[in-house]
């Protein structure tokens, strides 16, 4: 059963000017409906669909016009408003494509006139001149030449005109790209106007060839040329423009060459030239001059290799390749390519172009099966299976079949395909069954591990060549094998699709053999009974997987399996119950059914009905020991193929006799699934009562009653109600103090899936309503759930509280709101960090109540606040612009009081509660909708200047090099007097003078304080810390080192939510902007010096999440100045770390601490489908900067160069971008693991580490070498080809130092690291003997 939610569509109407609006009303006539009388109605019309309906009803009028139409001034006053109305409207809105198709359907008379007022609207359109309008002149002209002839006929009216205007506009634009360098948002934005204007001149000069007249325009002197070589000398700059986006570069070379196939004649030399130009072969003096004048710098003998890739998409795509007209000089072109495109290969790291290779070479593959229906004997010969294209096409896919991105995979495995296609068009007519090739792969496929993704999409490409049959034969344990596979949910998905293939075509093969279904038996040993023993004893992740994946598709395959299943289930039921860790024959059979009930294959109430399952085996199933047996119970009850299913009267006993057991589950996955099913049984009892409540209005009683009077709509809806009302007591029941969190988590999860299901829009009628089950005990239960220690459980809770607030704040009074209010401000204040998230969700909740203003106003010790009551502002606002005011005044006291003494702040009043309040209430605001602007504008200042002043007082604790031990608790006096130095190294502003001596903490009993007295003078004694009931608190260091840094993270999460929620304000003029660019900068320096200065390691990471919410804020907005900080902070620190100046105070220990993550934020920001600009020029200077130099300067800038490249290695963000680097890292590992200096050692390990985890995944399984974490050697080195000299190299220098003739056995450092990487490393049957990366010469150094 699938919820589809339904997608409300929007679409902006338009509006005529005063002028048109004159121009209508001149010509309507109330009295009959005429076409101006109609698109006046419509002009009025505020609502897109409404005006799309009514444009439909003109289509009548538009078809009945006739000869003396085209004669009426009114018609032709109409069609020049719809001619301006086509142009006005945006290039997505759905109106403009309704009018195109009523324009279309004028009659021929008229069309002229239309003609007219479209040509008139397009001149004027071609008139622009602002290139930031361009793109919307580009968007009309591209509407026109798309499948709308009145359009077409306009644009080949002005002909001349457009293709000026494109010529143009091409020009004007990298003209401004180039003006806007650095500007990263304008230049997106040009650079995809720039697309659209090369995709508009190719369709132009693809659709409008009749307008060039045939050869007449191929001299000179013509303006159709001269246009033309202006085209194509623009494509051909962008084309070998790194600068812009690949997806220009892309376009512009399809337009090379297709301009070129346009001007170039004779058209038989055309390939030829497209030959040259990709083997860098072209002689000037066989080449056209005006093509050598305008495409000058393809005329060379090596072009860039993503050039030569565009140009062979373009050759590709815009030649034909289907009728032979191109003869033999096409053949050799086709050929040519491929070598081309298998060249590029090896030399393409970067992720972007991999992916666009791969998606070339599935168009090479397609144009080659084109070019052999009519190629040549030749040709059918080059393109053979046993071939050196076809070979090498094989060792792509092999290399390729395991890539990291998806979208590679998918290609290699679509070229796959078509090598087998096309060579079985080469031998067409012989037997494929016998054909040495197809057999040399399949035995090739089969002699390869099972653990190769690769393998299963190529066999089943080869099951749809030769058969199941033929296969099966060479190993009939082939199914086992495969379901043996699918207990690693990576593989699951190819095996299930393999076997798929495999038994739909051998079914296909049974029914085409044999007449009779005598073949049914021996397909379900094959097939069916592997299953069945695998379901029964099989272990938990692999019966789950064999169940989402591999059964469905069998039952979708053959129905009638499943009588065949149930029969020897049922059979084995009784005796094999299961146990907790497998199913037994009861859970395969829930299974089965659940799977078969989920798809439609079968109805619960017939199996019920007709024995086949009885009603005690079920509830069975639901309190069954292993867990996912009682899911599937469930399941079978709550899943339905029809989202409207009525709920039986069985099932919900059923139901509620598994709510009495199964809501502590102590598996979160168990929780989910429990919570998911029971929300698509609520789904289906609100669908279907809708559906009863409409039958029960449309239909008599004496009808329904039929013969039954239990199936009566009123009695199923008063069913379903109780039903629902005794579930939601059993819930609340549960929930009751101390319950364990596994309850509590299901019991708020489903009674949030109820609050959500049952909530319809006003006049519906409802089932049933939680609001009705609400009363004040409850809503107190609810409450309290806020005070549990597990996060989630206070995400519920708050969840279904702001789901049924309004009920909730009638059942409070004043009092009982005011006790509310005072535990939450208690509880923000609380030493247990937990309290502080509880405080934060109850204000919150709170801040939705209307009369919160009057409690938070009296807690004011001064005047409270005046507020112009006119402001109209919602009581959300109002609400939380109070509480936000009372927090920061108390914290901003509270950090007076923290400057005095840190001791006192940690013991009594942590400031971190106050300002997490604070955060959580900013973020629950619609804070770019806010109308108290004035006041927020003073608040947002007074909270920025507040976080400065905490961060102050609480930084020194975290920047110290020993933050954890800051505090000592040594009682006896020498102790503290040697920790005397640590204390030195920070001075807060503390007035007791508490950090220049070792304080030693009284305990609260007298003995041990006259003890501590004796030992020194009394001076020297610590004061003692006293709490709110004057009794002695104990502070240990971990109190004030949690104080420190959690104000340090909530300070952080709120500069990170400022910036990253409130609308910047541009410098230029004054609006309604709540931030500055000005405080924007002076955070990001904030964050700066925080994360390159602390050494705790929660505070920096927590800085970071504060820091990302703001560089990931800077390349969006229009201040040019704040785009370019993350480049200028990203120059500066690279320096900073290059100049290793000694008083740097970069910290070189703790890993470099914030600095790798500063980095990280910086890099993180910068746009996904830009050129990674950032990132390769700071990739660039650090690899140079972790390879070890000769000189004899301070390793610091290597150790931290070291320390970076792990944490980008590792961070997932950068993705594939990062992967061109991995072999750079992987040898500036290698080289400073031979450092004689620990750190770089130690930081040379640890990159190692990262980058094994990044090149061979995750480690899965406890086998240091799975097989998951292996790669074939060819698969390696194809990746990474640089290394193969360097691993080879280190290995035989390693070999060397064995060797030698030193008395003592000598270990080179490096051993270990090479051996790391080479025992991950396996030959491949797919490999060959030619292979030019072969793992042969390794073998030698190993064994030596």
């Amino acid at each position: 059963m699938v919820l589809k939610k339904k997608k409300e569509i929007q679409v902006d109407a338009f509006s005529l000017d005063h002028q048109q609006l004159e121009k209508l009303k001149r010509f309507s006539k109330a009295e009959e409906q005429n076409l101006a009388s109609l698109l006046l109605h419509c002009a009025q019309l505020s609502n897109g669909i409404q005006q799309i309906q009514c444009m439909k009803q003109m289509m009548p009028l538009v078809k009945k016009m006739d000869q003396d139409s085209a004669c009426d001034p009114m018609v032709k006053a109409c069609l020049d408003v719809l001619g301006d109305m086509y142009f006005s409207l945006s290039a997505k809105n759905p109106l403009k494509k309704v009018l195109a198709s009523s324009l279309d359907g004028l009659p021929e008379p008229c069309m002229t006139l239309a003609v007219e007022s479209f040509v008139r609207c397009l001149r004027e359109e071609l008139k622009t001149t602002d290139v930031y309008l361009y793109r919307k002149v580009l968007d009309n002209l591209a509407a026109c030449l798309e499948d709308f002839s009145l359009g077409r006929a306009s644009v080949k009216n002005l002909f001349k005109e457009v293709l000026q205007f494109l010529q143009k506009s091409l020009l004007d634009i990298q003209e401004e790209n180039r003006q806007n360098h650095g500007n990263h948002i304008v230049q997106t934005q040009l650079m995809h106007d720039l697309l659209i204007a090369i995709k508009v001149s190719m369709t132009l000069v693809q659709k409008l060839e009749e307008n060039t007249q045939g050869s007449v325009w191929k001299h000179d002197e013509s303006f159709v040329w001269q246009s033309m070589c202006s085209l194509l000398k623009s494509s051909t700059n962008f084309l070998v423009d790194a600068a812009l986006l690949q997806t220009v570069q892309t376009a512009s070379g399809l337009a090379v060459i297709l301009f070129t196939k346009a001007m170039y004649e004779p058209a038989e030399g055309l390939p030829s030239l497209v030959s040259d130009l990709l083997l860098g072969s072209v002689k000037h003096a066989g080449v056209p001059a005006w093509f050598v004048s305008n495409c000058e710098t393809l005329c060379v003998e090596e072009l860039p290799d993503s050039v030569l890739l565009f140009l062979c998409h373009g050759a590709l795509a815009m030649l034909e390749w289907k009728s032979g007209s191109m003869g033999g000089k096409g053949e050799k072109l086709l050929l040519d390519i491929a070598s081309v495109l298998l060249s590029l290969s090896s030399e393409l790291k970067d992720s972007s172009m991999t992916t666009s290779l791969s998606r070339i070479l599935v168009i090479w593959t397609n144009s080659a099966l084109a070019a052999l229906t009519s190629g040549s004997a030749d040709l059918k010969i080059k393109l053979n299976g046993n071939s050196d294209v076809i070979g090498k096409l094989l060792e792509y896919i092999y290399t390729h079949w395991e890539h990291p991105l998806d979208a590679v995979r998918h290609q290699t495995k679509l070229i796959f395909k078509n090598v087998l296609q096309i060579h079985r068009t080469t031998i067409s007519g012989s037997n494929l069954k016998s054909d040495p090739f197809f057999a040399r792969l399949i035995k090739r496929l089969l002699s390869l591990e099972w653990h190769v993704k690769g393998k299963y999409a190529s066999l089943g490409c080869l099951v749809e060549c030769v058969g199941t049959e033929n296969i099966l034969q060479l190993d009939r344990t082939i199914p086992v094998q495969i379901l043996d596979m699918m207990n690693d949910q990576s593989l699951a998905p190819y095996a299930s699709d393999l076997l798929e293939t495999m038994f739909t075509n051998h079914k296909a093969h049974f029914t085409s053999s044999f007449r009779e279904s005598t073949w049914i038996d021996e397909w379900h040993d094959i097939w069916v009974s592997p299953l069945l023993v695998i379901l029964c004893e099989g272990n938990h992740d692999q019966t789950t997987y064999i169940i989402d994946y591999y059964l469905p598709k069998l039952l979708k395959c053959s129905p009638d399996s499943l009588t065949y299943m149930i029969r020897i289930l049922r059979a084995s039921a009784d005796a094999n119950v299961g146990s907790r860790s497998t199913r037994g024959a009861l859970g395969a059979l829930m299974a089965c059914l659940r799977t078969a009930r989920a798809h439609g294959r079968l109805e619960l109430s017939d199996i019920l009905s007709n024995g086949l399952v009885s009603t005690e085996c079920i509830r069975q199933g639901l309190v069954h020991q292993h867990s996912q047996v009682c899911i599937d119970a469930l399941g079978l009850l709550c899943e339905t193929h029809r989202s409207t299913e009525i709920v039986s009267e069985e099932e919900m006993q059923l139901i509620q006799f598994f709510m009495m057991y199964n809501l502590n589950s102590q598996s979160p996955s168990v929780r989910q699934q429990i919570a998911s099913l029971l929300r698509k049984l609520f789904c289906r009892i609100q669908e279907s009562s809708q559906v009863l409540y409409k039958l029960q209005q449309t239909k008599t009683k004496q009808e329904l009653l039929g013969n039954s009077a239990e199936r009566h709509p009123l009695g199923i809806l008063q069913q379903y109600k109780d039903f629902m009302s005794s579930l939601c007591d059993r819930l609340f029941e549960v929930l009751f103090p101390g319950s364990s969190h596994p309850t509590r988590f299901s019991a708020l999860t489903i009674l949030g899936s109820i609050a959500e299901i049952f909530s319809g829009p006003k006049g519906q009628a409802q089932v049933f309503q939680l609001d009705q089950e609400i009363d004040s005990a409850r809503v107190r239960t609810l409450i309290q759930c806020l005070a549990s220690t597990f996060e989630e459980v206070k995400v519920l809770a708050f969840g279904l509280l702001m789901k049924i607030r309004d009920v909730a704040f009638n059942l409070q009074d004043s009092e009982s709101l005011r006790l509310l209010f005072q535990a939450a401000v208690d509880l923000s204040t609380s030493t247990k960090p937990y309290d502080c998230v509880t405080a934060s969700y109850l204000l919150n909740f709170l801040v939705h109540h209307e009369g919160l203003q009057h409690v938070c106003s009296g807690r004011w010790v001064e005047h409270p606040p005046q507020r112009d009551e006119s402001t109209p502002a919602s009581t959300v606002e109002k609400n939380s612009l109070a509480v936000i005011k009372l927090l920061l005044v108390t914290v901003e006291e509270e950090i007076f009081q923290a400057k005095k003494s840190l001791l006192q702040a940690a013991a009594s009043f942590p400031m971190y509660g106050r300002v997490h309040c604070i955060t959580g209430a900013l973020q629950q605001l619609p804070l770019n909708n806010l109308t108290l602007v004035a006041d927020w504008k003073e608040v947002v200042a007074r909270l920025i200047l507040m976080s400065y002043k905490l961060s102050a007082v609480v930084s020194p604790v975290v920047q110290s090099s020993s933050p954890e031990g800051l505090i000592p608790m040594d009682s006896d006096s020498e102790s503290a007097g040697r920790l005397q130095m640590i204390l030195h190294e920070i001075q807060p502003q503390d007035t007791n003078d508490y950090f220049m001596q070792a304080k030693i903490l009284k305990e609260q009993c007298k003995e041990e304080s006259e003890q501590l007295a004796d030992h020194r003078p009394m001076e020297n004694a610590c004061t003692e810390v006293r709490g709110k009931e004057r009794q002695t608190c104990d502070v240990t260091a971990q109190m004030v080192l949690v104080c420190c840094w959690r104000s340090m993270k909530e300070v952080s999460l709120l500069l990170g939510t400022l910036c990253k929620l409130l609308p910047l304000q541009a410098t230029s003029e004054p609006s309604d902007g709540l931030i500055t660019a000005e405080q924007v900068k002076n955070i990001g320096d904030y964050f700066k010096h925080h994360l390159l200065q602390s050494r705790h390691r929660g505070a920096f990471e927590l800085a970071y999440a504060g820091f990302v919410q703001l560089t990931e804020m800077l390349p969006r907005c229009n201040d040019e100045s704040l785009c370019k900080m993350p480049e200028q902070w990203l120059s500066c620190v690279l320096e900073e770390i290059k100049s290793c100046d000694p008083s740097s105070t970069l910290c070189a220990t703790r890993r470099s601490a914030g600095i790798p993550f500063y980095i990280q934020a910086l890099l993180a920001s910068e746009p996904k489908k830009g050129k990674s600009d950032l990132l390769k020029m700071t990739m660039k200077e650090l690899v140079s900067l972790a390879a070890p130099s000769n000189e004899s300067s301070s390793v610091i800038p290597q150790v931290h160069a070291l320390n970076i490249l792990r944490a980008l290695f590792r961070d997932t963000r950068l993705g594939e971008n990062i992967m061109p680097y991995v072999a750079d890292g992987i040898q500036a590992a290698i080289l400073g693991f031979m450092s004689p200096v620990w750190a770089v050692r130690n930081s040379s390990t640890l990159l190692f580490s990262a980058l094994i985890t990044r090149i061979f995944g995750v480690k899965r399984g406890k086998d240091e070498f799975s097989k998951k974490n292996r790669m074939t050697g060819r698969e390696f080195f194809s990746r990474f080809p640089s290394l193969y000299p360097f691993l080879l190299k280190q290995l035989e220098a390693v070999t060397n130092t064995l060797n030698s003739e030193a008395e003592e056995l000598t270990i080179h450092p490096s051993l270990f690291l090479l051996l790391l990487i080479l025992g991950r490393l396996y030959p491949s049957p797919m490999d060959g003997s030619s292979s030019a990366l072969s793992m042969a010469p390794f073998v030698p150094f190993i064994i030596r």
